[in-house]
C-alpha cells in the first residue's frame, strides 16, 4: 500500500524541508535535504522491474550521484562534478531508449539558445565575481544538463521530458541567483523544481523499458 502513497509522502517531505526545518544545525538540515531524495530513489527501484534493464540501472545511479551532490554543494565545486556524473548517467540511460522523431528533435534549438545565452551570462559574472577558475566547469556542466534534456526528449517519455525541464529551471535559479542577482524565495524555487525533477524522471522508469507500467499514484 505505501507505494500508492509515495509520491504524497515525497512532497510532503520536501515542503517539511524547504519551509519548516531550521537553516541550523547544518547535519539536520542535511538530514532532511537527503530524505525526500531517499523516497525518490525508493519510489525508482519499485518503478523498476525486478530484471533490470541497462535504463534502470543508470538512472538509479545518477539518481546516487544527484544525493552525493545534494550532500557536497555547499562546496560548489565538488557538488558540480557529482550532479555532472548524474546527468552523464541520466545521458546513458535516455540514449538507449532514444527514439528520433524530427519533431522531438526540435527541442534542440530552443535548448540551444537558451544554453549559449546563459553560458554568456555566467561566464560575465564569473569573469566580474573573480572566479575564472569556475568558467569551464560550468559552461561543460550547462552544456551536459542540456544534452540531457534533449536525450529525455527523444525517449518520448513526457516525464522524461518535465523532470529534465525542471531541472533545468532549477539549477538556472540556482546558479543565477548565487552568481548573478539575488531571486526572491530562492531556495523554496530550487528546492521544490528540484525534487519534482527528480520524481518524475524516477516516475518515467514506468515505462523507459519499452513497456507500458501503470501509473502508481
Amino acid at each position: 500500500m505505501i507505494m500508492y502513497r509515495m509520491p504524497i509522502l515525497i512532497a510532503l517531505m520536501s515542503i517539511v524541508y524547504v519551509y519548516i526545518v531550521p537553516l541550523e544545525p547544518f547535519g539536520i538540515k542535511l538530514v532532511f535535504k537527503l530524505i525526500p531524495m531517499l523516497m525518490i530513489f525508493y519510489y525508482a527501484v519499485r518503478m523498476s522491474p525486478k530484471e533490470k534493464q541497462p535504463v534502470h540501472w543508470l538512472i538509479l545511479f545518477a539518481l546516487i550521484f544527484s544525493m552525493i551532490g545534494d550532500a557536497t554543494i555547499q562546496w560548489f565545486t565538488i557538488g558540480l562534478i557529482a550532479f555532472f556524473i548524474g546527468h552523464v548517467f541520466y545521458i546513458c540511460g535516455f540514449l538507449t531508449q532514444f527514439r528520433f522523431s524530427v519533431v522531438k528533435s526540435l527541442i534542440i534549438v530552443p535548448l540551444a539558445i537558451y544554453g549559449i545565452w546563459f553560458s554568456m551570462r555566467m561566464v560575465e559574472a564569473l569573469q566580474l565575481d573573480d572566479s575564472q577558475a569556475l568558467i569551464i566547469p560550468v559552461i561543460l556542466y550547462i552544456a551536459a544538463i542540456s544534452l540531457m534534456a534533449l536525450t529525455a526528449f527523444m525517449t518520448g517519455s513526457k516525464w522524461a521530458m518535465l523532470g529534465s525541464l525542471l531541472f533545468i529551471v532549477s539549477d538556472s535559479i540556482l546558479a543565477w541567483n548565487k552568481f548573478i542577482g539575488g531571486i526572491d524565495h530562492s531556495h523554496a524555487l530550487i528546492m521544490l523544481t528540484y525534487y519534482g525533477a527528480q520524481f518524475f524522471i524516477a516516475h518515467s522508469l514506468h515505462n523507459l523499458d519499452g513497456r507500458r507500467r501503470r501509473f502508481i499514484w
